[in-house]
């Protein structure tokens, strides 16, 4: 059956086709909850949550763009919707600190133990540097995604690279301790 028949069939409410297209599309989608997700039991929940909405918004996709880009969109939209509610965005400060770049001495770094440094990041910072380096948003969409100004995205991808920055460096003194 074809993309376009099982989505058809998911807009009749198909049980059949949903589960069809949730075990398509289930590990992608899953990958981007992680990412944006404390934890993996809050990205299980978050994934669970962006199928309910996926489902419910199915008849308004058109067949028009990618529709992988659109359920993607969902997803990112259903766990960011989570973390207004939950007021995680408070402005504390619109301080912009200057560019960190953050560089990476050790280039047998796995992506796993990377995603891992990311997840650990504070909610407000962890959010910003995924949608500006990981998925390529501009600060102008993030401040209108998260509701924030755009000096306040600025300043939370400065602060998360300064963290991450300072993960690495400390993980990379404690290998270099162990192996003493």
């Amino acid at each position: 059956m074809s993309l376009e028949e099982l989505i058809s069939r998911c807009k009749d409410r198909d049980r059949k086709a949903q589960e069809q297209l949730y075990r398509l599309f289930n590990g992608k989608l899953y990958s981007i909850c992680l990412k944006y997700s404390r934890n993996q039991t809050e990205a299980e929940d978050n994934l669970q949550d962006s199928f309910m909405a996926i489902f419910n918004k199915i008849d308004q996709y058109r067949f028009k763009g990618s529709f992988e880009g659109w359920i993607r969109r969902i997803a990112v939209n259903t766990v960011l919707q989570k973390y207004r509610k939950e007021k995680v965005f408070n402005i504390v400060s619109e301080e912009i600190e200057d560019e960190v770049e953050a560089e990476i001495e050790d280039e047998d770094i796995s992506l796993d133990y990377l995603l891992g440094i990311i997840q650990r990041l504070p909610d407000k910072y962890r959010l910003t540097f995924n949608l500006y380096v990981m998925d390529g948003y501009s600060h102008k969409e993030i401040s209108e995604m998260l509701g924030i100004s755009e000096g306040t995205s600025k300043s939370n991808l400065s602060r998360a690279r300064v963290i991450l920055k300072s993960h690495i460096e400390e993980d990379h003194r404690k290998k270099k301790v162990k192996s003493l």
